[in-house]
């Protein structure tokens, strides 16, 4: 599958190609795309060729009934392969932290550096069925505005800065994949909800707990946040050999809440071996 991306540089490339470039490929987590990095893609890109990349599944992406971790790091690899980039350095966020990790260990060669923000390895439970079902039961062909579907989903999304990012997946048809459906008011949900209730089991499961990786990683973790615990570190420890590790008085959503110290913590990484204490 060819994966929708955007790439952002203010360097003058001149003659060079993107293989000889320094890449930073940046993944978004569940219901999320490679706009969400903003100010940290702004950022990176003053010094690094940064690639946003949108999931199968979310985003510009292509949909598919299936999607397993060693799909979505086989993706990846075909991506690299497209742009002609033998090494990378991966940063993922949740959903986009497993998918990093399954690459790391799966194509190990192509890496140089990983850092993962707020997942960890194990199994979690089921956090957000309940979200994707709210979504698919809004009838959209009764929807006028993007106001009316915030409505309809405030009886049980109550969030108002969770709605706000669900709703970023609402599109007008116009720009829609073509397979999916289209009603007559326009409005469509670009994310292939369906899929990601059938694969979302799957999702919650655990990666790399047969594998090993050895190359420098940054495992990110919020203060607030459950998602990564104490425990989690002696396990991540146990397969990413060389993890150092850093915690941001955040909860889950770390890059958003505190931009500025991510991208302190995150440059210290990628400019040195220095060790990150917790």
């Amino acid at each position: 599958m060819q994966l929708h991306y955007q790439i952002s540089s203010n360097q003058t490339l001149g003659d060079k190609t993107l293989a000889q470039t320094q890449p930073l490929i940046l993944l978004h987590g569940l219901f999320g795309s490679g706009d969400n990095w903003g100010k940290v893609a702004k950022h990176f890109s003053q010094h690094y060729q940064v690639i946003s990349v949108d999931l199968r599944n979310h985003g510009k992406s292509p949909h598919s009934d299936s999607q397993t971790y060693t799909e979505m790091a086989d993706d990846l690899l075909k991506l690299c392969d497209t742009l002609g980039l033998d090494r990378i350095h991966l940063l993922g966020h949740s959903l986009g932290g497993k998918v990093a990790m399954q690459f790391a260990t799966q194509f190990p060669d192509r890496l140089e550096k990983l850092i993962v923000v707020d997942m960890a390895i194990r199994t979690y439970p089921d956090a957000y069925t309940h979200m994707i079902d709210t979504m698919m039961a809004v009838d959209l062909s009764t929807m006028q505005s993007r106001s009316d579907v915030d409505k309809a989903l405030i009886g049980k999304i109550p969030h108002a800065m969770v709605r706000q990012f669900l709703l970023m997946n609402l599109i007008k048809s116009d720009v829609n994949h073509a397979e999916s459906d289209v009603n007559n008011t326009g409005l469509t949900w670009r994310i292939n909800l369906a899929a990601l209730k059938a694969n979302y089991p799957h999702l919650l499961q655990a990666v790399c707990e047969n594998a090993h990786y050895e190359k420098p990683s940054l495992f990110i973790r919020g203060e607030r946040s459950d998602y990564v615990q104490d425990a989690d570190i002696e396990h991540i420890n146990t397969h990413f050999t060389n993890a150092q590790f850093a915690s941001l008085a955040t909860n889950h959503w770390v890059h958003a809440e505190q931009p500025q110290a991510f991208i302190e913590v995150v440059d210290n990484f990628l400019a040195s071996e220095m060790r990150i204490n917790i």
